[in-house]
């Protein structure tokens, strides 16, 4: 397996996601309620953008957290294998989703018991 390659495409989407995470923080911020300033409409489109954001930003750092894991499983030799099974994941999954912890077949009885 190409686990250097895997390594360097999980660095450039962590550094890529803490460079985002840089911007991201300041539309996180409090929305301003002084109706003298901002009209109704406004406030209520701001406060909608700051809940995306402030979800991008869960979602983001929930990523980052994925991907520390996945570069420790590069470094004790667990990256790339099932945490279900043991089977190899395959390399088209992880170009995907270079995170992933389950092979097709474990992700799919995964998600097959959630929604059943």
């Amino acid at each position: 397996m190409k686990r250097e390659h895997y390594r360097k495409r999980l660095l450039s989407l962590k550094e890529s996601l803490l460079q985002a995470q840089e911007t991201g923080e300041e539309a996180e911020q409090a929305v301003e309620l002084d109706q003298t300033r901002v009209g109704r409409l406004s406030r209520m489109d701001a406060m909608q953008a700051q809940a995306m954001s402030i979800e991008t930003g869960r979602r983001r750092r929930q990523t980052l957290l994925q991907i520390d894991a996945a570069l420790k499983r590069i470094e004790t030799d667990e990256y790339g294998f099932c945490q279900e099974c043991g089977q190899d994941i395959a390399p088209a999954r992880l170009e995907v989703d270079p995170t992933a912890l389950h092979c097709i077949s474990c992700a799919s009885a995964k998600e097959s018991q959630e929604t059943g």
